[in-house]
């Protein structure tokens, strides 16, 4: 199996766009990538705009030779509704628009489906497939962090015969069972997650989750025969991220790292540069 992370917030956009193939199998999850647009008191910079256009760009030429397409849910930085091109001739499997949804999330997707045009439209919420040998599952709807204010998002699940990968989506931990259960369940060699969500630590995330988190974080390591635990998205926008996983990184030693470190880049959070960037790039 082959696993590529193509857009990550360690990688300059918030995104979790990912490419997985096997002998079977071309997938694409989440063929997205977005700025925030305001952070610390900063616009993003020029700079920013460049990454996502190199970023959406990546995308779409990975979109060109996959069998399907995931959306795990309507966040504009995992799907985008200016690209429906990228779903043509695809299989789209979809979190599903009207079922464990919220109201942003249930106009976004029924506005999204009216522009794509695939060769077939799955729902795919806790549903399995099979292509030849290769596995491909996807968790019940689970809550996008700790409660449904944002919604729900599905977890995705390859297995070739050889490898397992889960990449968890937006779970800002694990936090919870259910989201914990689909991960421990299939026991990964391969898992991408993108929490915990320590930038919002006593505001959006409490203590508690946090320290769920982390002792969830250290089950998979302990009952998974994981090679690596990749680590990203919304962890990476807290510029103490090493810090404050300390526990988990000790334990896991190598095989955890953030998407820029799994395909052998340096961490570059460009939206956590911002003022610096200002400062030494000054927009004309």
């Amino acid at each position: 199996m082959k696993i590529t992370p193509i857009a990550y917030d360690s990688l300059g956009t918030r995104s979790m766009a990912t490419y997985v193939e096997t002998a079977d199998l071309k997938l694409l999850i989440d063929p997205s990538a977005a700025l925030a647009p305001n952070r610390n008191g900063y616009p993003p910079h020029p700079i920013e705009f460049q990454r996502l256009n190199e970023h959406l760009n990546e995308i779409s030429k990975y979109a060109e030779k996959v069998d399907a397409i995931v959306v795990t849910h309507y966040h504009y930085d995992h799907h985008n509704p200016d690209q429906p091109e990228l779903f043509d001739e695809k299989i789209a499997f979809v979190k599903h628009a009207t079922v464990n949804i919220n109201k942003s999330g249930y106009n976004r997707a029924r506005y999204f489906l009216q522009l794509i045009k695939p060769k077939k439209l799955e729902y795919c919420d806790g549903k399995h497939y099979k292509f030849g040998s290769t596995k491909l599952e996807f968790s019940k709807a689970v809550f996008h962090g700790t409660n449904n204010k944002l919604g729900y998002v599905i977890e995705v699940f390859v297995d070739d015969g050889k490898t397992r990968f889960v990449h968890t989506s937006d779970v800002e931990g694990p936090a919870l069972d259910d989201q914990l259960e689909f991960i421990l369940k299939h026991k990964p060699h391969y898992v991408i997650i993108d929490g915990p969500m320590t930038y919002m630590l006593g505001y959006r995330f409490s203590q508690a989750f946090f320290e769920k988190s982390i002792q969830n974080l250290l089950r998979i390591l302990k009952e998974c025969p994981v090679n690596r635990l990749v680590l990203d998205h919304h962890l990476l926008r807290d510029k103490n991220w090493r810090k404050k996983l300390r526990e988990v990184l000790i334990f896991g030693g190598n095989k955890v790292c953030c998407a820029a470190e799994f395909i052998g880049k340096q961490e570059e959070v460009l939206e956590n540069r911002r003022k610096e960037l200002f400062k030494e790039f000054p927009p004309s």
